[in-house]
């Protein structure tokens, strides 16, 4: 399901004599050292007083700039290039998992590139926005921050140190409630997730140890969220937790909502003012890894939830979520807001140093991917507030397999074999000649 328009709005190394090139076909860039021409380096034709350009790139980063954690040919080259022009641009990918700033560092390590955290967004960044939320059946006000949220996915408590980070207080993890009570899913063994596990804030409620005491927030594990920050390791027990959380009563753990016992024919109450909210961070069904074929990602995890959720919930509860990531708007919206604050420090940077005059308005955005599914018809779909164009450019260095899935499902303005060749199309369309030369 689309986000709530509210949520919307929360999202919101060579060396070598200098070389000084004589002229330049782009005409914002200013007279900056630059090695001596050959056939990959920079080609220039006139010259003109240097300004910032009115275009940009967003860049996908499994299958476009990485596979796995090995750089593909040519991006590296491709981002220097950029940089060297100061052309804006921005990484934005469904991936995740680690904090980020540890994933900037990890990133401009394995692309010897320097990547500021300004221009980097993946699929849980805008999460840290929900901390100063509340949860829609708290009638207390209580900031999100402050209550017992569940987080899903990624290696052993990496996501939640990640949430912790963001502002969450609270974090509770699989490997927490597994190994305070390893019955809850029998074909798990609690010792293969003792070493990541913490005690809970409170215990979990249990009919045949807590006597006629009614289930109570205040003295039973209650999760006030769900949030499936990255591909989670073990579906099963997930699934079961998500459902065990969601047909509760309340959040609180081990209970049953009263409209899962009533007769399926009954309005039972909605279930966005009973349960607690649930978020997944991304919903790409596939994802490009070191093996020759793409592999499941999240989308396939919520896709095999919603089957499961179809066959076990009452016929009167429908599922209700949040996808957030690529293709949703809100992460375009959010993707956009953090390019235009990244353009702008540039601005400033430049303008401080140099006579360069800026272009005031980002006029155009190119988005660069490899799945024909998030990023083409994300970058396709967004509707800017801000006036600006997005078009798309699909790459075959990533998930996209023409042999294989035929023609794109959504179509892009243009398809390519990489990154490179990519850039190089998109600046030829901004009246520049080919400045990336293909080959050594």
């Amino acid at each position: 399901m689309r986000p709530t328009a509210s949520f919307l709005q929360r999202l919101s190394s060579q060396t070598s004599r200098p070389y000084f090139p004589q002229k330049c076909c782009c005409p914002w860039l200013p007279p900056v050292p630059l090695q001596p021409p050959s056939r990959r380096t920079l080609q220039t034709t006139s010259a003109i007083s240097p300004r910032i350009p009115d275009f940009a790139f967003a860049f996908d980063i499994d299958g476009v700039l990485l596979r796995s954690s090995t750089p593909i040919p040519r991006a590296r080259s491709t981002l220097l290039a950029l940089q060297r022009l100061r052309i804006p641009f921005i990484l934005l990918t469904n991936g995740g998992g680690k904090h980020d700033a540890d994933r900037v560092r990890e990133l401009s390590h394995l692309l010897s590139v320097p990547i500021p955290p300004s221009a980097f967004i993946q699929s849980h960044t805008p999460f840290a926005s929900l901390t100063t939320t509340t949860a829609p059946s708290d009638p207390t006000g209580t900031p999100l921050a402050e209550k017992t949220i569940l987080v899903t996915g990624g290696d052993g408590e990496r996501c939640r140190k990640v949430a912790e980070a963001y502002g969450f207080r609270s974090v509770v993890i699989p490997a927490d409630i597994i190994t305070a009570q390893p019955d809850i899913w029998p074909f798990t063994s609690p010792q293969n997730h003792a070493a990541h596990a913490r005690p809970l804030p409170l215990p979990i409620y249990n009919p045949s140890t807590s006597g006629t005491s009614p289930p109570s927030e205040k003295q039973h594990l209650t999760i006030h969220s769900v949030f499936v920050f990255n591909d989670p390791r073990d579906w099963a027990l997930d699934t079961q937790l998500l459902l065990d959380i969601l047909l509760s009563d309340r959040g609180i753990l081990g209970t049953t909502a009263p409209s899962t016992s009533q007769d399926q024919t009954q309005q039972p109450q909605p279930q966005q003012q009973q349960q607690p909210p649930l978020y997944f961070s991304n919903p790409d069904l596939l994802w490009s890894s070191r093996h020759h074929h793409p592999r499941l990602g999240q989308g396939a995890f919520l896709a095999s939830f919603l089957g499961v959720w179809a066959a076990v919930a009452p016929a009167n509860r429908p599922l209700n979520y949040t996808t957030i990531g690529k293709p949703s708007q809100s992460t375009f919206a959010f993707a956009e807001t953090r390019l235009l604050e990244h353009r702008r420090q540039q601005l400033l940077d430049l303008s401080s140093s140099s006579s360069a005059k800026p272009e005031n308005r980002l006029r155009k955005v190119y988005m660069v991917g490899d799945n024909p599914s998030s990023d083409i018809l994300g970058g396709n779909a967004y509707v800017s507030p801000n006036g600006s164009e997005w078009e798309t450019v699909l790459v075959r260095s990533g998930v996209y397999d023409e042999g294989r899935m035929g023609p794109p499902q959504h179509t892009p303005s243009v398809v390519v074999e990489d990154v490179w060749e990519g850039v190089e199309w998109a600046l030829g369309r901004e009246g520049c000649e080919p400045l990336l030369k293909h080959g050594e």
